[in-house]
């Protein structure tokens, strides 16, 4: 088992890409710390990956954007888990709208649950990682919106460029104590995120949902495929179970080409 004996943290873990992860990592012998704004839905996550990880799983609530929340929850993580070794920064939302129409509002609570967020659990990550002296692996859930940019996306496209220059930063200053910072940039999975996007989408743009899909989301692939969550999840493992400097600071897009 690639993380045996680790300890997890993964945000945003209640469902999606995040339990994928999750449930990937308990596999591979990591005990998962299942963090999600939804504490009845981490709770049911940890649940369910208890009846086969080897070292157990448990759920903690936590609004990523929300200082004292992130300190708390961590401190909960160390009493019970003792330890940390990995961060996944995964937990974010999508708004759609034209930029000349974006609701201030919207666009700052975007920005904050995905580089706020970002910011504050790796902040609390790497205090407690150099306590411990033993290294550790911090992933940022980017996009292909990491890479390039599309319509009607203006803050998360922003968001997840950030997110690169975030983990740049992890990679060299974490260095020296044996941090590693990557990001997966994911092409389009097919999520409840994703799903709510089709036809706000083809809406604004007064296409069809079918086109949206074809025309938009999957035209640049080599296949016409969505990304899957097991996709995204082997390379979290890859970047988790990687042990040496050697790859730190990049970025690797996972979407079909």
């Amino acid at each position: 088992m690639r993380l045996k004996d680790k300890v997890a943290l993964v945000t945003g873990a209640a469902s999606g890409i995040g339990k994928e992860i999750a449930r990937t990592f308990a596999r591979e012998g990591a005990r998962v710390v299942i963090a999600d704004l939804n504490l009845d839905a981490a709770e049911a996550t940890a649940r369910e990956l208890n009846e086969t990880a080897p070292l157990g799983a448990f759920g903690i609530a936590m609004d990523v954007a929300d200082e004292a929340q992130v300190e708390a929850g961590m401190a909960k993580v160390v009493a019970t888990a003792g330890h940390l070794d990995i961060l996944v920064s995964n937990a974010g939302i999508q708004t759609i709208a034209p930029l000349d129409e974006f609701d201030f509002g919207k666009w700052k609570r975007l920005l904050a649950i995905h580089l706020d967020g970002a910011f504050l659990t790796t902040r609390a990550a790497l205090r407690q990682m150099y306590r411990q002296g033993t290294g550790g692996s911090i992933i940022y859930m980017g996009s292909v919106h990491s890479k390039e940019a599309s319509l009607l996306k203006a803050p998360y496209v922003t968001a997840k460029h950030g997110l690169i220059g975030l983990a740049k930063v992890v990679a060299k200053e974490g260095a020296k104590h044996g941090v590693r910072a990557n990001v997966i940039c994911p092409g389009f999975v097919r999520t409840p995120l994703v799903d709510k996007q089709i036809p706000e989408q083809a809406k604004e743009l007064g296409i069809s949902e079918d086109r949206v899909v074809k025309e938009i989301m999957l035209k640049d692939t080599v296949d016409g495929e969505f990304t899957t969550e097991q996709d995204v999840a082997e390379a979290a493992l890859f970047f988790a179970g990687f042990e040496s400097n050697a790859l730190t600071g990049q970025s690797l897009v996972v979407s079909h080409g």
